[in-house]
């Protein structure tokens, strides 16, 4: 674990005050704070489930703010939906913590380039008109399971996996969007479950980023009518791009 001097705390919480706002207005924050925990010298594994740790109360926020406007997905109900996060939450959060450190440093780029390629089609890919496709129940159940493994593994880019399955189920953009933020809580609630026992959280660098983050969903708030959402995820692209190449060449 690094030695916290207060220059770098303090750094980790601007981090998670831009990434509180990043995650208010356009989504992406993990793509600030991960980086930023490498840098701060955590291992990629601890980086990882530090970030989720941090950032969980964010979610929670945001989620319970569109509660009202989440619901089914085809023929999956809300509340099937919601245990099926949780449950594939369970499954990669567990799985995260019995990978190597070693093998999960090898595996994190290839990570990082898939969620920086889902995070910039979704929010540059031309918006699909109301679907009304008519999705097989146990399709739908595979579907939401498997993004929930992947949502308690590492997640990045999970946001836009949801969306384009929950638009496919018929869902319209509003209602897609809450229901997203609410499985995403639904995933992140029982991996942090999980990793509060793990002793890979750095709880410093956790506690900086989750209170800069708590403060950056009130910034975000404000700036929502006064900034670009498309300049914002570009940023994170561009971040993105930058994060994987330098995880292929470290």
């Amino acid at each position: 674990m690094p030695h916290h001097e207060l220059p770098l705390l303090a750094l980790i919480v601007l981090t998670g005050l831009y990434a509180g706002a990043q995650n208010t207005l356009a989504g992406g924050g993990s793509f600030i704070t991960f980086p930023v925990l490498l840098l701060g010298g955590l291992n990629p594994l601890s980086a990882n489930i530090t970030s989720t740790i941090a950032l969980f109360p964010n979610q929670v926020t945001t989620a319970i703010a569109g509660r009202k406007l989440a619901g089914p997905a085809g023929k999956l109900s809300l509340r099937m939906l919601f245990g099926l996060s949780i449950a594939g939450g369970i499954v990669g959060a567990i799985l995260l913590l019995n990978t190597p450190v070693s093998f999960f440093s090898r595996l994190v780029p290839w990570l990082v380039l898939f969620a920086t390629v889902m995070f910039a089609w979704g929010s540059f890919r031309k918006q699909p008109l109301q679907t009304t496709a008519n999705v097989p129940l146990p399709v739908l159940v595979c579907v939401q399971f498997i993004i929930g493994v992947y949502g308690g593994y590492f997640g990045g880019g999970i946001g836009f996996l949801m969306l384009a399955a929950l638009s496919i189920a018929g869902q319209h953009v509003r209602m897609a969007t809450a229901t997203k933020n609410v499985l995403a809580m639904a995933m992140n609630a029982s991996a942090v479950a999980i990793f509060m026992f793990s002793s890979q959280i750095d709880w410093p660098s956790a506690l900086a980023l989750a209170a800069g983050g708590v403060a950056g969903a009130f910034v975000g708030t404000w700036l929502m009518s006064r900034l670009s959402e498309k300049i914002l995820r570009g940023f994170v692209v561009l971040v993105g791009v930058v994060l994987t190449v330098w995880l292929f060449i470290r």
